[in-house]
């Protein structure tokens, strides 16, 4: 099932389109990434799902039927753009913004200790917003997203300013977050975390949605006829055993092993490679070498700026 869909979304600023015709589906129970460059449409798409703008045109489902006002109640929704009172103090703002969410304020005191603790800030309960670090700061802004339990998570650039080290303890709380039933939705720049994280994925380009899917499958997509072979043996004898079919495309050797690249052209198949290669040299290991998603942000983007900018 789908726990959010968005139908050919258009929205349009003044005379700039946001969004053209954007649709999304994201499956329940999944974390599903937003890719894109700056300014492609991340954000808008963000605010329409949260109901803080409306489309020009299209439509949102949220929960297998047409999004109402309080669903909003079943979604936790933390913004690029992080908004705390500078004045208040970290306890009492926190429990404010958990009775919003329709927390009683026990449940709300509780739920805030164990989340307190779980994250080591439980030292910043008196202390004002104005004396916490960005990255404390983000920290009580992501508690109080998670506090109701929302089923839809949706995070706008979650890592941003984070340090390395806060970034990996907010990640492994999303991974949690998904093992206990939630669906996160999150744009992000850091592809590292879209390998490590994400099920299904979605790029954005200059308003249009121009590639989407589970991430297997896009890498799988992309994945060039590059093999890695691994080898014990005489680098050219096995250089010489390959045909017009091949490519050596580069090589390293290190304690006693080869790592060859080797290009297969369309006509072969990687089955008759190891054909070719098993009677001159003792196999170690092989493996195609898949595209990292970074790569394929890069390519995917300009090959459709090259593409937009002849038409």
């Amino acid at each position: 099932m789908d726990i959010l869909i968005t139908r050919n979304i258009e929205k349009r600023f003044s005379n700039h389109l946001a969004l053209d015709d954007v649709s999304i589906a994201v499956p329940q129970g999944t974390i599903y990434g937003l890719l894109g460059p700056n300014g492609a449409g991340k954000t808008t798409l963000l605010r329409i799902i949260n109901q803080i703008t409306g489309p020009d045109r299209g439509e949102v489902h949220c929960f297998g039927r047409p999004m109402q006002a309080n669903d909003i109640y079943s979604i936790g929704y933390l913004p690029e753009e992080r908004g705390l009172y500078k004045k208040m103090k970290v306890g009492e703002h926190a429990i404010y913004l958990a009775r919003l969410k329709g927390l009683s304020r026990p449940e709300a005191l509780k739920r805030l200790k164990f989340w307190f603790e779980k994250l080591e800030i439980q030292g910043w309960w008196n202390k004002k917003i104005e004396e916490l670090s960005k990255g404390m700061a983000q920290k009580i802004q992501f508690v109080v997203t998670v506090i109701h339990e929302p089923k839809l998570l949706i995070f706008d650039e979650p890592f941003s300013g984070f340090d390395p080290i806060n970034a990996n303890i907010i990640k492994n709380e999303i991974i949690e977050l998904k093992k206990k039933g939630a669906t996160i939705l999150f744009s992000t720049h850091n592809m590292g975390s879209v390998e490590e994280m994400c099920d299904y994925i979605t790029l954005i380009n200059k308003s249009k949605n121009i590639l989407s899917g589970h991430i297997d499958q896009v890498r799988q997509q992309y994945g060039s006829n590059v093999f890695e072979l691994t080898f014990k043996g005489d680098l050219r004898k096995v250089s010489e055993s390959l045909t017009a079919n091949y490519e050596l495309v580069s090589h390293t050797e290190e304690m006693g092993q080869v790592k060859a690249n080797i290009k297969v052209n369309e006509y072969s198949t990687d089955n008759r490679l190891l054909n070719l290669v098993i009677p001159v040299a003792e196999i170690i290991g092989f493996r195609q070498v898949i595209p990292s998603m970074n790569d394929i942000f890069i390519q995917v983007v300009q090959e459709y700026n090259k593409t937009h900018r002849q038409s």
